[in-house]
């Protein structure tokens, strides 16, 4: 995850000429270049611009000067570069202005399956700038993000990442949530019983305290050859486990047999 924030931090801001086209990617000399022979750059088709286009001569004639933020050097060590995280100066202004862990206000406008877009307080007119993903919904265990929130909410969710080149702030709602394993750390080694909340090929997870479940590999759950566990267990179903281990960093509940997982 922290690799995948360091991709998305805004990189270095370049003053570029368009050079030309090459199929969909647009070329770009850099302007502000010291010395030497002029750089040529690459801003990648999908980097041109928020707006749905054709292809870049829509929007960009060569000798035109732009600004586009650095991404990264690939093909034989050349830049690429994102013009469209500097289309919107008061947009990537906005974004700019936060970092990460700051707590921030706004109201839910939509709840997909894929997760949850915010109106940030502040953010420019006719832009809807947060996002939250499923996983920072919550510590607990949902079928769907509207079980956690609905629009029209208002939220406080913490910054995890400002993407100008999104143009989006990646919020986390369980952030601010105390995580549920921290308690439930002291619980390794006891036995306990919960119900199957859900069953897939090589084991079952089970609930053992609000928002905590417990996963059972199915060579804990019977030593008689099976080859799915809804053969042993139904969904809903009490059966008796032990906390074999807490993984903090992971956050997951390993379970293992307790007297053979004995059915209630």
């Amino acid at each position: 995850m922290q690799s995948l924030i360091n991709q998305l931090r805004p990189g270095a801001v370049r003053t570029v000429k368009v050079a030309g086209f090459d199929e969909a990617d647009v070329l770009a000399q850099l302007v502000d270049a010291a010395g030497g022979a002029p750089e040529i750059g690459r801003i990648p088709r999908e980097e041109a611009s928020t707006r749905r286009l054709e292809h870049p001569s829509e929007l960009f004639e060569v000798g035109q000067e732009i600004n586009a933020e650095e991404i990264g050097r690939w093909r034989e060590d050349q830049l690429h570069l994102s013009a469209r995280a500097c289309e919107i100066p008061a947009l990537r202004a906005f974004l700019l202005a936060f970092e990460r862990g700051q707590v921030v206000t706004g109201t839910v406008s939509a709840v997909h399956n894929f997760g949850v877009f915010v109106h940030l307080d502040g953010e420019p007119d006719g832009l809807c700038t947060g996002f939250i993903r499923v996983p920072d919904l919550t510590w607990g265990w949902i079928n769907h993000p509207s079980e956690a929130v609905e629009a029209g909410q208002r939220i406080s969710a913490e910054v995890v990442v400002a993407e100008t080149r999104s143009g989006q702030v990646m919020l986390s709602l369980k952030a601010l949530q105390e995580d549920p394993l921290i308690r439930f750390a002291d619980q390794v080694g006891r036995v306990l019983t919960g119900p199957v909340t859900k069953i897939i090929p090589f084991g079952v997870f089970v609930q053992l305290a609000p928002d905590v479940m417990g996963f059972l590999h199915l060579s804990e759950l019977t030593d008689e050859p099976v080859e799915t566990p809804d053969q042993l267990v139904d969904e809903g179903e009490l059966i008796t486990v032990k906390a074999a281990e807490v993984d903090l960093q992971c956050h997951r509940v390993r379970l293992g047999a307790a007297g053979g997982a004995n059915r209630t």
